[in-house]
């Protein structure tokens, strides 16, 4: 009989098998992180009884003795059933189960070994494990998979698997004309469209939406004003151009944080300095401008740590941080980075942009608890105490270029990792590690260690580049193995941890909108420029106040999701509905609900019921007369592949009967063809009509609406 135990128990409780030893990282700090550090950890002013369990010199003085579990404190206080001794108290929310503690009793007696928190230790370039697959990446899968004995999935047959690299990499479906090599498929063919793919303009355009979430790009201020930023959208560009042309990452980071200060910068590092300009901004009239300053600030050391370094340095704004080596000192160490910054708009092209103050600078503080209007000590700009060190600056004071170069140095722990598990989230639906903005001791630990930090080493060493990076990722049979449901992982590894089969996704409320733009024939597929306003219902402006609202003229409409106008008061209701960020904090994972909003708006949204229209015309014009074959070109337009016997049965079924509502409905029932309705023949309404309800369907069908 097989033993089986779930991967999620493994990784969150640490059960081991008898032979082996406890390790801190993987078993004893997530659980200290989770419910002992708030009040015996790092912050000094929130610390109880003067006991601190994150530092081992500490812990081992009073509470742990060890190799002697029956001689510590610790233990004893884990333990005791008594309430006004045990911990943590009854009080606390956060309890420890009886596994936690026995784990704990098993660590002390092993030695009570301490480490350093994986995320900070230095990257260090793994062996790949033998294998007689040629991509390491699947070296490494199939190593956990065997320990756990898995096997992988079989690879997704050519259709689906040329539909997910497309949805994938540039956001839209393929075309007819894209599927004709699935019939004498190879990896060699399957390479060749993966490098044309990542050629491909629209590549810049569906990872251009990725960074910009975490750029909290828009369109307005925000707040209750929400003034219109009329060339914000020249980042945006700058963002699409850079990923297009494969600016290697470390070159990526540096422009955006230091473009304005790079010697001689060029009109587009001085534009790709307006990444801390996406920000919110209180411009009312009666607001405290030191305050929303300090506020402004806030948020650039807050989205730098978030976004480069995956930890929650926020936390530290107010108190030393009370699971990470972060001090209060620290935050403002770092916030000095910025506060000599002034906000601009260049010249030439009025684009937002950063410049540096050099004349009556400012003196940074501590602001004690967080308030811009207490002073503490003087600081000077420093990177994190607790992270390798910056190679000495030129000038006397460091500045934002010599922490754009930090964060990319090869020393630097975090950021080739949290880059690389980013990418990786995009192309499976998680991130190796699953918390992509937590690295720190409360965040997941990777479900792979070893291939995270061979991949990190593999960006560096690979020029950082993100087009490389990606087509290894998507080459690789991990990638491209089926996303069936397999019974076999249910209760071993419900989440999928462990990739033994790829991950089914709910496509991103951008690619949802262009994908049925593309197969109806109406997208526009011009490339940047200013942002459009498509039409929106009366009822939106009920709440905000920008209610001067004129929807673009003409095809404008129909451009993709990525040039909508962000305002922060007036979001495209279609894309708030599938999870679309709000622009209001860098966001560096999308959540993915699943409500009856959803299909409600997929069934009425203007935009969806006008590709519908334009869908059915499209196979009036396209196909032959016969039903039969209407209904195997509008089902190959929608889901990219010719329908089984049945499902062509079901649907021929389902127009008959639309038909037949049609022609009793009259003159009435051909109101459905919208205003398409005067371009149809008479003898060819009642058929287009019945066309468009049924490409209503086929839009609404799961299959379309994942990624499989």
């Amino acid at each position: 009989m097989r033993l089986v135990i779930p991967f999620t128990l493994l990784s969150s409780l640490g059960v081991l098998a008898a032979e082996n030893r406890v390790e801190f990282n993987r078993d004893i700090r997530p659980i200290l992180a989770s419910k002992c550090y708030a009040c015996h950890g790092p912050d000094e002013d929130k610390r109880e009884a003067d006991l601190r369990l994150d530092v081992r010199a500490e812990a081992v003085k009073e509470a742990i003795k060890p190799g002697k579990p029956d001689d510590s404190e610790f233990w004893h206080r884990i333990s005791t059933t008594e309430p006004d001794d045990v911990m943590p108290p009854p009080s606390s929310p956060k309890q420890l189960t009886k596994a936690e503690r026995n784990l704990f009793r098993r660590w002390i007696a092993e030695g009570a070994e301490y480490q350093d928190h994986w995320a900070f230790v230095p990257i260090q370039r793994a062996i790949v494990p033998p294998s007689k697959r040629k991509n390491p990446i699947d070296a490494f899968i199939e190593r956990e998979l065997a320990k756990h004995d898995l096997k992988p999935a079989a690879e997704a047959d050519p259709i689906t698997l040329i539909r997910r690299v497309f949805l994938d990499l540039t956001g839209l479906p393929p075309t007819s004309s894209d599927l004709s090599d699935s019939s004498d498929w190879s990896d060699g063919k399957y390479a060749a469209l993966v490098d044309r793919l990542l050629a491909s303009p629209n590549f810049g355009e569906r990872w251009a939406r990725h960074w910009l979430d975490m750029a909290r790009y828009a369109d307005s201020n925000g707040f209750l004003g929400d003034g219109l930023r009329p060339n914000a959208w020249r980042y945006r560009d700058w963002v699409i151009d850079a990923i297009n042309r494969d600016l290697p990452f470390n070159q990526f980071t540096i422009e955006q944080i230091a473009g304005d200060l790079l010697p001689n910068p060029t009109l587009a590092q001085l534009t790709a300095s307006g990444f801390h300009r996406n920000a919110a901004l209180n411009t009312e009239a009666g607001v405290d401008k030191e305050e929303a300053r300090f506020q402004n600030l806030a948020d650039r050391v807050n989205t730098t740590g978030r976004v480069w370094m995956g930890l929650t340095v926020g936390c530290a704004q107010c108190h030393t941080h009370k699971y990470d080596p972060i001090t209060i000192r620290d935050y403002y160490s770092f916030y000095a980075f910025f506060n000599n910054t002034a906000d601009l708009d260049e010249p030439q092209t009025k684009a937002p942009a950063l410049a540096e103050v050099m004349k009556d600078r400012r003196q940074t503080y501590v602001h004690m608890a967080g308030d811009y209007t207490r002073r503490g000590p003087d600081v000077m700009p420093a990177s994190l105490s607790a992270l390798p060190p910056m190679t000495k600056p030129a000038q006397p004071e460091p500045s934002r270029l010599d922490l754009a170069n930090w964060l990319v140095s090869p020393q630097h722990p975090l950021t080739s990792r949290v880059s690389v598990n980013h990418i990786w989230s995009k192309l499976f639906g998680i991130g190796l590690v699953s918390t992509p903005d937590d690295f720190g001791a409360t965040g997941e630990p990777p479900s792979h260690p070893e291939l995270l930090d061979w991949l990190a080493s593999e960006f560096m060493h690979q020029g950082w580049s993100r087009k490389q990076l990606i087509k290894l990722i998507v080459t690789s049979a991990t990638y491209k193995q089926s996303s069936t449901h397999r019974e076999d992982i249910v209760v071993l590894d419900p989440l999928n941890r462990l990739l033994s089969r790829q991950n089914r996704l709910r496509l991103d409320a951008e690619i949802l909108r262009d994908s049925v733009l593309a197969v109806s024939g109406l997208l526009k597929p011009t490339i940047g420029g200013p942002s459009f306003r498509p039409p929106l219902p009366e009822d939106v402006f009920d709440v905000g106040r920008s209610s001067n609202w004129k929807a673009s003229p003409g095809d404008e409409i129909y451009r993709r999701s990525l040039y909508i106008i962000t305002l922060r008061s007036v979001l495209y209701p279609m894309l708030t509905t599938f999870d679309a960020p709000d622009a209001a904090d860098a966001c560096v994972r999308r959540e993915r609900s699943n409500t009856p909003l959803q299909a409600l708006t997929m069934m009425n949204d203007g935009v969806f019921v006008e590709a519908a229209q334009s869908l059915a015309l499209r196979v009036l014009r396209q196909s032959p007369a016969e039903t039969p074959k209407r209904l195997q070109k509008l089902f190959h337009f929608v889901l990219n592949r010719e329908p089984r016997a049945e499902e062509l049965s079901r649907l021929q079924a389902f127009h008959t009967e639309q038909k037949a509502r049609v022609q009793k409905g009259g003159v009435e029932s051909l109101k459905a063809l919208g205003t398409h309705e005067k371009a149809v023949s008479p003898s060819e309404a009642i058929e287009a009509t019945a066309l468009v309800a049924t490409a209503r369907v086929l839009m609404n069908l799961d299959e379309f609406i994942n990624r499989q």
